[in-house]
């Protein structure tokens, strides 16, 4: 055995593009955002698609759920990938093959083929999981909570970003002559393409570790065998405290995905909002991502200072409990502007919350970072997955009532009773999953750590031992 300093980063100066792990975490904050921004960039346009394709409600509420489905298995597998190949080769064939459903979005001509492509669109979503795999192995622990935090926070931007990018790119489509109609086609054509193009990129201008790529490591003997890993990934699978970070990660992640995926139409049949109003106000929310999810790895790491490990675990506790807490609220809330405020608290906590997750995920198991990274944002979309169902069920029933007993009354009128049905079902259904995430913070307490773990010095980078 020999040991050489790492070079992980201590510092987070995102001017510094000679530094390795800065450029790093540029490249793949980018790379994020872009998956992000085709992940979802059909919802800005999913009432030309309902109406081109003729989309049933069902359909539509099923390409929500296939959407977040297919991430699932991707998260699962990219991660152990990521320990077996490093984070350089997964994200290039992930981008590069993650664009061929994007760019054939644009050419689908029924339903079937429409869900089918959101179904393997969603595997892009499985990049959340490379980009921190990536930044926890290029920042030091003193630091590694904010980089995650910050690189996943500017990724998910994309999410929030397509509302306006997207319209914009169609409306650049349609001057050149291009009907309205089908503009939404190739604005998935283009992202697809430059998801295309960030794979290119990512294979030469990164490198998978501070010291140099893993192919390199291994030759030198500077990797653990393929033994050793095996060995870590099993002991992953039985540590309990994977699988309690899995259900917070439902609990903040998962949550933000549906309820940002139904607040648009929450927001005009609840408070009587526009399409254009309630979009922009989302928007506004996932934007807050510049900054609310670098927050929740800060505070992460300086409870790490204060406390250790047990620090970071009570201050994720805590915002989880009070991400639970103004959803319920919101909920029941019928006032716009009070509504208003509490979804302005539930942005900010349940972004604040995923940037402390991920700033306790690198201290679990360092030899598994990849396969932790990749469960633990698997259950992100478990939980979205499980909330899309239970809105959807909660919805459809009260829809079905709402459109049977006003029937007789004309058109309005039941789209009046529809709306009116949809908002109460969807909003009995943000209190019980505010519930959930205040459970989830109980839970979180339950995390413990050995006295040798607690003990890490959080203020230098650890050396890395490499066999010979």
């Amino acid at each position: 055995m020999s040991t050489f300093e790492s070079k992980k980063a201590t510092k987070l100066q995102l001017t510094n593009f000679k530094s390795i792990p800065i450029r790093t975490f540029w490249i793949t904050a980018l790379a994020f955002f872009l998956c992000f921004f085709a992940w979802f960039g059909i919802v800005p346009f999913m009432p030309d698609v309902v109406k081109d394709l003729g989309l049933t409600p069902s359909q539509k509420w099923n390409s929500i759920v296939l959407a977040v489905t297919g991430t699932v298995f991707a998260r699962l597998i990219i991660g152990k990938l990521c320990d077996k190949y490093g984070p350089r080769l997964c994200y290039t064939y992930l981008l590069v093959i993650g664009a061929i459903p994007v760019i054939l979005l644009g050419f689908v001509q029924t339903p079937l083929q429409f869900l089918i492509c959101r179904l393997f669109i969603g595997f892009i979503g499985a990049s959340f999981v490379i980009t921190q795999f990536h930044t926890s192995i290029m920042f030091a622990p003193s630091i590694v909570g904010t980089a995650n935090a910050t690189s996943a926070g500017w990724g998910n931007l994309g999410g929030g970003a397509n509302r306006l990018g997207m319209p914009i790119i169609a409306a650049a489509v349609v001057s050149f002559g291009v009907a309205e109609d089908v503009a939404w086609r190739y604005s998935m054509m283009i992202a697809g393409a430059l998801c295309f193009i960030m794979g290119i990129v990512y294979y030469f201008f990164t490198q998978d570790t501070p010291e140099g790529n893993y192919a390199e490591l291994k030759k030198e003997g500077k990797m653990p065998t393929l033994k050793k890993d095996e060995v870590s990934f099993v002991s992953t699978l039985k540590d309990y405290r994977v699988w309690i970070l899995f259900l917070i990660y439902a609990a903040c992640f998962g949550m933000e995905l549906t309820v940002y995926g139904t607040m648009d139409d929450y927001l005009q049949n609840r408070f009587g909002l526009s399409r254009s109003t309630a979009g922009n106000l989302v928007l506004s929310f996932a934007l807050m991502n510049i900054f609310a999810r670098t927050l929740g790895g800060y505070f992460g790491d300086l409870f790490g200072k204060l406390k250790g490990l047990r620090g970071r675990v009570l201050f994720l506790a805590v915002i989880l409990a009070v991400e639970g807490v103004v959803l319920s609220v919101f909920s029941v809330t019928t006032s716009l502007a009070v509504g208003m405020v509490f979804l302005i608290a539930f942005s900010l906590s349940v972004q604040m919350a995923e940037g402390a997750t991920f700033s306790v995920v690198p201290f679990i198991n360092k030899k598994a970072i990849g396969s932790i990274s990749g469960i633990v944002g698997a259950g992100g979309n478990v939980g979205a997955f499980v909330a899309a169902m239970l809105l959807k069920s909660k919805s459809a029933v009260a829809e079905s009532a709402a459109i049977s007993a006003n029937s007789d009354l004309g058109e309005q009128a039941v789209k009046t009773a529809q709306m009116a049905a949809s908002a109460t079902a969807v909003s009995s259904g943000y209190f019980l999953i505010g519930g959930f995430v205040i459970l989830a913070g109980v839970l979180a307490l339950t995390i413990k750590f050995a006295t040798e773990e607690n003990k890490v010095d959080v203020k230098k980078p650890i050396p890395v031992k490499a066999d010979k």
